[in-house]
Order: C-alpha cells, then structure tokens, then sequence
C-alpha cells in the first residue's frame, strides 16, 4: 500500500432518467463484462415493473430499499495475542451503500423466477416493505455485532 498519496474517488455521473448518483452506482454493479446498456435495461425494467405491478414509485421504492438494507454497525476480524475477535464497528455510509446494493443484487440472483427484471424487481420492493433476504442479512450483521459487543474495546487496536 502506497503511502504518498490517497486514493481519488471515481466522480461517477449520475444516471440519465431519474438522475440519481446512487441508480448509478447499482446500474453498475448490476453491470457484468462492460454491458452498461444491458444492466440499465434491467435496472430500468425492474423499476417500471415495481411502478406497474405494486403501484408505487420506483425511485422511492428503490430508495427505500437500498436504506433499509444498509447496515451501521459490522464486525472486523481483529488479532490480539494469539487470538482473532469478531469486534463491531461503525459502518461508513459509503460502505454502508456498497454492502447494500452487494446484498441486493445477489438476494436478487438467488431468487427463483423467470428473468433478472423480476428477481430484481420483486426484491426491491421486498427491501422497500423490511422484507426479504437482503433484509435477513443486514438483521443477521447487526445480531452478529450485537452479540460480539464485549469485545469492542478492542476496537482501538485496529486503526
């Protein structure tokens, strides 16, 4: 790890129909090989099919969805004397959203139905409604840090 100079942050534009960084940011993720086009067709699709099946809308579903999935506390492996310690930390809001839209996507691959729109579609609104897999997941994060939380006052030997 280089220590002259800090990482630049990628300036991602914001996505052309709702203008959101954030639908940005998970059309990319969605993205596999380079096909842009083909993952904002289904990000697209899963947001029109939310509109049209659940009368509700898109954007504040996703919205809604990618909050309720973002955890605040995770644990981190930390060694001390011999020992590893799951200790639960804080989770940046960047990391916070990453680890949401990470979660998402592969609840939304994991589900049984015919195309990714659906999957994708269904799990979005799931997310928006505190159901649904990637739900389970933040719950199971945030029982695991809970659980460890005798341990952190290991936490300062981790910076």
């Amino acid at each position: 790890m280089s220590r002259r100079h800090a990482a630049v942050k990628k300036v991602i534009k914001p996505d052309t129909k709702y203008n959101s960084v954030l639908l940005s940011r998970f059309i990319n993720n969605v993205m596999k090989d380079g096909k842009k086009s083909l993952a904002e067709k289904i990000v697209y699709g899963a947001l029109n099919r939310v509109e049209k099946k659940h009368n509700a809308d898109a954007f504040k579903t996703f919205t809604d969805g990618i909050n309720n999935v973002k955890p605040f506390v995770e644990v981190t492996s930390v060694r001390v004397g011999g020992a590893n310690y799951q200790v639960p930390s804080s989770v940046d809001e960047r990391r916070g959203y990453a680890l949401a839209t990470r979660w998402l996507i592969n609840a939304a691959l994991k589900r049984s139905g015919l195309s990714m729109v659906e999957k994708l579609a269904e799990e979005l609104f799931d997310a928006a409604n505190n159901r649904g897999v990637a739900i389970k997941k933040k719950e199971d994060t945030h029982k695991m840090a809970e659980s460890n939380k005798a341990f952190a006052h290991f936490a300062q030997r981790t910076s």
